[in-house]
């Protein structure tokens, strides 16, 4: 059976080409805006706090040796030390930064360093990835996993060796640590996404019908049913894990995977229309347009002049 989690990294398309060695002494700290984009911290030595911000919610973790942490979709978050307050939105900071190869140097560069962590953007070269982005949580916050803290070890040796080929190596190690991250996250991811849905055994069952046959006519009924609950208790069940309707979610797997389909451009409209659950060209192409505002064949001949 399909694996939903899988499924979704295939479908974004996870890659690593933004990132850079961080070494601090305290006392420091370091305040970022971000314009959405995934961002991922990985620390290799010592301990730092890290404080999220986005929209009106405010949260700080305590990182340290063997963490990994992904903001999907970051906005505003800063890193310091242990010795002083997380900053705040706003607030002066003074801690110098200074260059140094394949990253920076945080602090008083006279300094013993005590802190060490590999940061950077992701890209997801889905360009439906703000749809997929959707199904995850606000952040990922794993520790305490002797394989992932394994990952994260051999992610920074990788970066640091600056052998051949490390880009992609990196990039297939990244991919094994966001599964590995979304593996260990699903019993206690606390914000409505795709992995929170997983760790219901019931949703579990409903998501990978979904995944497995998402060209399936599926109806409320059948998916209540394959879970052993009552239509309107599964529902409000699936919002409040997910964050979204049920039906909603099925409709952004099938235009994320036809979009993909239609990218590759491999397949006859017909064969992609099939095999997103129409059982014809113009009602896949009506679905398609009302939900991406273009055509199929318009997108496909965009994404083809695109690469």
């Amino acid at each position: 059976m399909v694996d939903p989690l899988a499924d979704v990294i295939s479908l974004l398309q996870p890659g690593a080409p933004f990132s850079k060695l961080v070494a601090a002494s305290a006392p420091w700290a370091v305040q970022r805006a971000e314009t959405g984009r995934p961002f991922y911290f990985a620390v290799l030595e010592g301990s730092c706090y890290l404080t999220i911000e986005n929209d009106d919610h405010r949260e700080t973790l305590l990182l340290s040796e063997g963490d990994f942490v992904l903001i999907p979709e970051a906005k505003r978050f800063s890193t310091s030390s242990l010795d002083r307050q997380p900053p705040v939105t706003g607030e002066t900071i003074t801690t110098p930064i200074t260059p140094m190869p394949g990253g920076a140097r945080v602090g008083n560069p006279d300094s013993v360093v005590d802190m060490r962590m590999l940061v950077g953007n992701c890209v997801f070269g889905s360009p439906d990835s703000a749809l997929l982005v959707s199904l995850l949580p606000q952040w990922l916050h794993v520790r305490g996993e002797k394989r992932l803290s394994t990952l994260v070890q051999m992610f920074g040796e990788e970066y640091r060796a600056d052998k051949p080929a490390r880009e992609m190596v990196m990039t297939r190690l990244l991919e094994v640590l966001l599964i590995e991250a979304f593996r260990s996250a699903a019993v206690t991811a606390a914000s409505p996404g795709l992995v929170r849905g997983l760790s219901d055994p019931k949703l579990a069952i409903t998501l990978r019908c979904m995944h497995g046959s998402p060209a399936a006519g599926w109806t409320i009924a059948q998916l209540a049913r394959a879970a052993a609950m009552s239509r309107s208790g599964w529902c409000e069940r699936f919002n409040r894990a997910v964050g979204m309707p049920p039906m909603a979610y099925l409709m952004a797997l099938r235009m994320a995977i036809a979009k993909r389909l239609l990218r590759e451009g491999e397949l006859p409209l017909a064969d992609i229309a099939e095999r997103t659950g129409y059982r014809s060209v113009s009602a896949f192409g009506v679905a398609f347009t009302r939900y991406t505002g273009m055509p199929p064949g318009r997108f496909a001949k965009k994404a083809f002049l695109l690469t």
